[in-house]
């Protein structure tokens, strides 16, 4: 098998059905994960009084809210991670078989 230049490999329908893939799900993922942080932020600026609101004792409501914040982060990247081990690698390998590297 010979290995393909550059512009085939870039014409190659299972190169451009995983790159439009990779960049479906990193959109996607990159705009939650925008709007999850962003909106916590936007809550600090524009709403401390809701923030402040006791749940119990010492405790506000800006504390869960921060640390589903983090929690939602890491389950957005565990959501990539799963993804790219299930789909994403089995692609790079169709391809690589493919194109010959």
């Amino acid at each position: 098998m010979t290995k393909k230049t550059a512009h085939e490999i870039m014409e190659d329908s299972d190169f451009k059905s995983l790159a439009g893939q990779k960049n479906s799900i990193s959109v996607v993922l990159t705009i939650l994960e925008l709007v999850l942080y962003f909106g916590f932020i936007g809550l600090i600026a524009y709403n401390r009084p809701f923030l402040s609101s006791k749940l119990s004792g010492a405790i506000t409501i800006g504390i869960p809210i921060a640390v589903g914040t983090i929690v939602l982060s890491w389950v957005l990247t565990g959501i990539y991670v799963r993804w790219a081990n299930k789909k994403y690698d089995l692609l790079v390998k169709k391809v690589k078989e493919k194109v010959g590297g």
